[in-house]
């Protein structure tokens, strides 16, 4: 069995459906199901015997002790963290008390448990720290890309927190020699992202008829991995991965913002033409930039691409038209989710 911490999330959802196209080793999901955590996205596997859910905080160091103690499991992927960047401006405190603190609370609790194993399931532990780009900082447009030795400079309450976790999780190996591996990967696109971040945001404002925002000049550049890229690049991580290392994945899009809303747009043009008549570019609008917002995201994934074979399978404009398309015929998670019926599935 492994333990997935934040799997009713984004990225932790696509994960453990991911998971189970091609295994059935049993996977207990562990979420504190805050506003982002939707189980709904979960539902193709209810009659899923192998698959288990529980709702707990990381934080909870004696829950997560009997959850260890109970399944007693191989490895364990943590996903959960406070992620929106808007919301650590306005409230820092959570990201401080999930990412830190909550990192801290299942990293030494697995300890503990890891420390009292016998020496064969000792040896093949791992614990996979789910991470982020954005601890690296910002980057001139002709600058080299992030790799896994660039210098740590988080410029947001969210990106500080995620780097304070980063580098707890390297404490524990090289004080404890706690078998950790850490992932630091770009932004990511796909099913089941929670409304709040920029393409799903783009498609349901546009569908809407409401105002399109774009941040300050829409220049700003990221770097854009598919969900099930970066799935798939944890699961050969996990299986393959060196203990103590770093791996850096990214999809090898850098895009700039302004790009890719009126990519969307366009691609919604095609899709789902607007029944007023005019594009639905024409929604677009500029607004006030983000407090500190960084100016370019590039991942050099090529220690990843090198030492473990793996590489991103979607084009970005594929990827694309497959995300808008999911989220056009799904727009019953979406309207769950605006009329808060998602949180009915706690």
């Amino acid at each position: 069995m492994i333990f997935v911490t934040g799997g009713a999330g984004f990225i932790g959802s696509n994960f453990i459906l991911n998971w189970f196209k091609s295994s059935d080793e049993p996977i207990l999901n562990i979420d504190k199901l805050t506003y982002a955590g939707n189980l709904q996205n979960l539902l193709s596997l209810s009659e899923n015997p192998n698959y288990f859910f529980v709702e707990a905080d990381i934080g909870n160091s004696v829950k997560i002790q009997s959850l260890l103690d109970q399944h007693k499991p191989r490895a364990i992927l943590n996903f959960a963290a406070e992620s929106h960047v808007d919301n650590s401006i306005s409230s820092p405190r959570a990201f401080i008390e999930t990412n830190v603190m909550g990192t801290f609370s299942i990293l030494d609790a697995s300890r503990q448990y890891w420390m009292n194993l016998d020496s064969e399931l000792k040896s093949f532990f791992r614990f996979i720290h789910v991470s982020t780009d954005e601890v690296y900082g910002s980057l001139k447009e002709h600058e080299a890309k992030f790799t896994e030795l660039s210098r740590y400079q988080p410029n947001s309450p969210y990106s500080a927190s995620k780097a304070s976790s980063d580098h707890l999780v390297r404490s524990y190996f090289h004080t404890f020699d706690f078998p950790v591996i850490t992932t630091n990967c770009s932004n990511n696109y796909g099913p089941y992202q929670f409304p709040e971040k920029l393409i799903p945001v783009v498609i349901q404002n546009a569908l809407k008829g409401k105002k399109i925002p774009l941040y300050g000049d829409g220049l700003n550049v990221r770097d854009w991995l598919h969900v099930e890229d970066h799935c798939s690049a944890l699961s050969e991580i996990l299986n393959n991965g060196s203990l103590g290392e770093v791996y850096n994945i990214g999809g090898l899009n850098e895009v700039r913002n302004r790009d890719l809303v009126i990519d969307i747009c366009e691609l919604l043009d095609q899709l789902k033409p607007n029944a007023l008549g005019p594009s639905y570019k024409d929604q677009i609008v500029y607004v006030e930039d983000r407090l500190g917002h960084d100016r370019r995201y590039a991942i050099d994934s090529s220690k990843l691409q090198t030492q473990l074979g793996w590489h991103p399978k979607y084009q970005f404009r594929d990827g694309l038209k497959n995300t808008v398309t999911w989220y056009l015929d799904n727009q019953s998670w979406l309207d769950s989710i605006s009329s808060g019926a998602y949180r009915c599935e706690k």
